[in-house]
């Protein structure tokens, strides 16, 4: 592990990344996928591509705009996938389901609800934690009364800055008034977990005015908050930018954790931040055990020896031909691009989205599951991290110190084994 590398290399919210997929050839069947794996709790999600505008900061798989004809066709679509995925799994059952996107409140009311009826062919959501993903401008009366209706128990909303001028310098033209009006209508609704996103390292934020913001977001006493680091990515808004500002982050980074310490809140991860106590409304998902089932373009689906999805892009036309292509295809019974998990990767992939949360790595768990001990199966990928002192080596737990977690972009990435730093590299952004 290198030490010279700064603190901001890349989020890793899930492992591999998609740019480490590839076509798989000869395509499996999704029965062929699935048979052997467990099936008895798995997480559901389904992706919606689609935004009323593009933030500036977004490498999502997403599009701005769409006919009504397109939004019902991605529907169509997505029931047509969804009846050949049920198909393949056979006797499955959900502990977990979340909306995604893109922005799911992008449709309409009828629209979500029909989006409810798809996921509702896997699992009755109203008995499981549901979350949902909004913004200011479609968190509207009748599609939030649609989704409380439906089961939803989280809803996750994107603010970024309560300042206009920060918004503005992200690439995101809203105003606070919208975004507190966005905020009312979700309290006067009624979910159990309300999250707010909030970003640091905004062109002219300051800690005064990052301050600001995250007092403006407690008004509402939001169960969870995210904190987001800016980054700025290629084929993004924000793309031209070139310049370091790895210290201001860092800044008002621990600015904002120990302000929302000071008001209660525990810390889950580098980003996320919660009330303590509110675990069961949200869509807790334990990524280094649990199976996933993705529906729509834009999702993934993880088994135990095998993650694939579609075709994966970040440039406008490039989004829009992927979601053309899916919106216009009759046969969903096979998984086409993805990455074989061997049994070195998985160990890889427990120990990183182990080692990212606060709670660390049961070492304990990790022997019932492999048969290793974790320290020993990557001394040399953490002795550089135990030398920072970013990482504290106990008997029960391996963990993240204060300071490691903060530097949590930068360990995620630096676990990457060799082969999927590769095909990463090896990947061409579109």
């Amino acid at each position: 592990m290198s030490t010279t590398t700064g603190p901001y290399q890349g989020y890793v919210y899930a492992y591999p990344h998609k740019t480490a997929y590839r076509p798989l050839d000869p395509a499996p069947t999704l029965q062929q996928v699935w048979d052997g794996e467990a099936r008895d709790a798995l997480f559901l999600y389904l992706h919606v591509p689609f935004c009323e505008m593009r933030c500036g900061f977004c490498n999502l798989f997403t599009r701005t705009g769409a006919p009504e004809e397109l939004t019902g066709a991605y529907l169509d679509a997505l029931e047509r996938q969804a009846a050949a995925t049920r198909d393949a799994l056979g006797d499955a059952s959900f502990a977990t389901a979340a909306f995604g996107g893109g922005t799911p409140t992008y449709l309409t009311a009828p629209e979500l609800e029909r989006l409810c009826d798809v996921a509702g062919r896997f699992a009755d959501l109203p008995a499981i934690p549901l979350g949902v993903e909004t913004s200011p401008a479609t968190a509207t009366t009748d599609r939030l009364t649609v989704l409380a209706e439906r089961g939803a128990t989280r809803i996750s909303i994107g603010v970024q800055s309560f300042i206009d001028e920060e918004a503005r310098a992200a690439v995101r033209p809203q105003k606070r008034a919208e975004v507190e009006a966005a905020l009312d209508r979700i309290r006067a609704v009624g979910f159990p977990t309300l999250n707010i996103d909030l970003i640091y390292g905004i062109d002219g934020q300051t800690p005064a005015t990052w301050l600001h913001s995250l007092d403006a977001a407690l008004r509402w006493r939001p169960e969870e908050l995210y904190l987001y680091p800016l980054y700025v990515r290629p084929l993004t808004g924000l793309g031209r930018r070139a310049r370091d500002w790895d210290d201001e982050r860092l800044e008002l980074y621990r600015i904002g954790r120990d302000h929302l310490l000071g008001e209660g809140y525990e810390q889950v991860s580098m980003r996320m931040f919660r009330l303590p106590g509110g675990t069961e409304n949200g869509t807790e998902y334990c990524c280094q055990t649990d199976g996933m089932v993705g529906l729509g373009c834009g999702a993934r689906s993880y088994t135990s020896r095998l993650h694939y999805s579609f075709e994966y892009a970040v440039g406008a036309s490039q989004v829009r031909a992927i979601i053309d292509d899916y919106v216009a295809e009759t046969e969903f019974g096979t998984a086409r691009v993805g990455f074989p998990v061997p049994d070195a990767e998985r160990r890889r992939r427990h120990l990183i989205q182990s080692l990212l949360q606060t709670a660390g790595l049961d070492r304990a768990g990790y022997r019932a599951r492999f048969g290793t001990d974790a320290a020993d199966d990557f001394a040399a990928d953490l002795a550089g991290f135990a030398e920072q002192g970013w990482l504290d080596q106990a008997a029960d737990v391996l963990r993240l110190t204060p300071e490691g977690l903060a530097h949590s972009d930068a360990i995620g990435p630096a676990l990457f084994s060799p082969g999927v730093r590769t095909l990463m590299d090896a990947y061409e952004a579109r």
